[in-house]
């Protein structure tokens, strides 16, 4: 058995770095939150390089005196907690004492920090956690640390970093996490010198949100509140129309710490039920305020996810918050009127003068049909008077709506529409026979009619489509539904794959700009490689935005950032998946969204064309592995009728 000894001081560093510095964005969260925690009002955030060679946080927080500069780079070195009972309360971001020790122990760190008030600052610098200088320096007040050549004297962990365009996304992701956890703090983001997001700090999450995530997603917002005796939900959620194709844009806070719950998760989207589509999830930006002791913060080293001591009261609490938004909604415009009052509701406010008469009574005749000479002659509906027309026919003694229009002009009768020919109608040199809608030639009997369009000889009959879903055809003793969808969704796929090698893609002449959530992004940019070889051609176009400049051939363009959404999302579920594998599911995304919809109206040629491939065995399963058609013999409806 190897002998037992005890790791030395660095390894156990790299292994703590390891469980905490993940990649760039793991150190800019870190070095955020303890400046959130350190009292500032204002951090800015730059990297270059994706935060390989450089990451610079600064903000204006309390510092720190030279005598805790170096105490606080020791393993479990914090000034946040001094007992156990600290543990069940934990009020900070930070509280581990572990962040600055691991980000040191794998970078170049160089420190420059000043207490308020204080004549001088002080800069240290560290190298894999060892320090080289130390020396007064002039600082403004606050703390900046520079965090230089990231895993330099790990190459192993340099090798699982992603592109610089990919690793900036995650960057982005995490200071647009703490935009949103703390809206009264300005945070501003800098990429390679250029600002991506820059939030005013003034403690409204909707200014951090526009400014984050985009002027779409703060506008399309409804107002979340549910307070209880031991919680508080507060924040905003989408309405069932601005739905997304995944779960990367929901953001949740626990006592304003960024989190990931499974549970808050199910809450928001069962608030949601029969509300949504298949696919779809809701927006949501939410906050739960509770007791320090009720959640256990202490479960992982990311301090990403939580622990809660009444779950149901943090599921209930969540719920109804949302629930209660979406039923406060207003609906369509309506105007109500009930005896005595008038309440105008929804966009039937502010389309004209309401006169109070007395109490409305119903009309007998109010649905009655009239004629179209009677509604030109301005009989019913509206009596002529000057220059304004006042509907008062509609309800006589009831209220009236005055509203200031023109008088109609008098309508002119439309002139008898020219005699066309029926359809099948014959031109010059030809005869129809309206019975059979066939044409005979001059000179030919009517035994000698030739069809208008040579039919097909086919041994199926199309009898039609049901629920504009399945298509119904008959062939010899048997009935065949197909369902259309799947069917054109298998055809496609199979074309898509068949090009795999040389895809055949198009060009777009004006790039398609697409405003994805960071996630999304961040999982777009990192599998460029592998979309460029199925048709993509995909750029940045700004924070949090993707611009598609070509796309495979049959992609349907009507909802591109619905596709990509999907995309991103079955890619972070491929996992360790191969490649292949992983392009299928992105193959099978572009032919469902480009196949014929279930619900929607078919041409009857389109249809004919997907019941000759499926009938001859061509297509068989979806993409997904759904059968696409059912055979219904004559044998089995008989015994249904009690015929056989």
């Amino acid at each position: 058995m190897p002998k037992i000894r005890e790791m030395s001081p660095h390894l156990a560093d790299l292994i703590a770095a390891g469980e905490v510095v993940e990649r760039p964005a793991s150190v800019v969260k870190e070095l955020c939150e303890n400046s959130i925690d350190a009292g500032a009002k204002s951090v800015t955030v730059e990297i270059k390089n994706g935060g390989m060679t450089e990451i610079r946080v600064t903000d204006d927080g309390c510092g720190m005196s030279p005598e805790d500069v170096e105490t606080a780079f020791l393993r479990h070195a914090t000034s946040k907690i001094y007992s156990e009972r600290d543990l069940e309360a934990i009020a900070t971001l930070g509280f581990r004492g572990e962040a600055l020790a691991a980000i040191s122990s794998v970078s170049r760190v160089e420190l420059l920090t000043r207490e308020p008030g204080a004549g001088e600052g002080t800069r240290l610098l560290l190298e894999a956690g060892v320090k080289t200088d130390k020396a007064p320096a002039g600082a403004p007040a606050g703390t900046t640390i520079y965090v230089r050549d990231l895993f330099f004297n790990t190459p192993a962990r340099q090798k699982f970093m992603k592109n610089d365009r990919a690793e900036s996304s995650a960057v982005g992701v995490a200071v647009v996490r703490l935009a949103l956890s703390h809206p009264e703090v300005s945070i501003r983001y800098l990429r390679d010198g250029r600002e991506e997001y820059h939030t005013p700090g003034d403690g409204r999450l909707q200014s951090a949100a526009y400014c984050t995530l985009g002027r779409e997603f703060a506008m399309g917002l409804l107002e979340v509140s549910n307070k209880t005796d031991t919680m508080e939900a507060t924040g905003y959620t989408s309405t069932p129309g601005a739905a997304r194709g995944n779960r990367s844009w929901q953001f949740f806070f626990v006592n304003g710490r960024a989190v990931k719950s499974k549970l808050l998760q199910a809450a928001v989207e069962q608030a949601y039920k029969n509300s949504l589509f298949t696919g779809r999830f809701p927006v949501c930006v939410i906050n739960l305020k509770m007791n320090l002791s009720a959640v256990d913060v202490n479960v992982h080293p990311t301090k990403m996810e939580v622990r809660f001591s009444d779950e149901r009261a943090a599921f209930d609490t969540v719920y109804w918050a949302v629930r209660g938004a979406l039923e406060r909604e207003d609906g369509p415009g309506e105007l109500k009127i009930s005896q005595g009052t008038l309440k105008v509701t929804g966009a039937a406010q502010n389309t004209g003068s309401f006169q109070k008469s007395a109490a409305a009574k119903p009309r007998g005749d109010f649905f009655k049909s009239v004629s179209a000479e009677d509604y030109r002659s301005g009989k019913v509906g509206h009596v002529v008077s000057g220059e304004k027309i006042e509907f008062r026919d509609v309800v006589k003694s009831g209220y009236q709506t005055k509203l200031d229009l023109p008088a109609p002009s008098k309508i002119k009768a439309p002139e008898a529409y020219p005699e066309y020919p029926a359809p099948g109608a014959a031109g010059e040199g030809g005869k129809t026979h309206a019975a059979s809608g066939t044409w005979a030639a001059d000179g030919a009997s009517e035994a000698e009619e030739i069809p208008a369009a040579e039919a097909e000889v086919r041994e199926w009959r199309m009898v039609g489509e049901a629920l504009n879903t399945y298509i119904i055809v008959e062939r010899g003793d048997s009935i065949f539904l197909i369902d259309k969808h799947a069917a054109h969704e298998r055809i496609l796929f199979d074309k898509l794959k068949a090009q795999k090698r040389e895809p055949s893609a198009q060009m777009l002449l004006t790039p398609v700009v697409c405003a994805l959530s960071g996630e999304d992004e961040r999982t777009i940019l990192e599998n460029l490689e592998l979309l460029e070889k199925l048709g993509f051609e995909i750029d940045e176009f700004g924070p949090s935005t993707l611009a598609l400049r070509q796309v495979p051939m049959d992609m349907d363009l009507s909802d591109p950032r619905g596709t990509l959404e999907e995309i991103a999302g079955k890619l972070r579920l491929g996992g360790k998946r191969d490649v292949e594998a992983m392009g299928d599911d992105i193959l099978h995304t572009v032919a469902c969204k480009a196949a014929i919809k279930a619900g929607k109206r078919s041409e009857p040629e389109e249809l004919s064309d997907l019941i000759e491939k499926v009938l001859s065995g061509a297509v068989r399963y979806c993409p997904h592995g759904r059968p696409v058609s059912m055979e219904l013999t004559k044998y089995q409806l008989d015994r249904s009728f009690k015929r056989a």
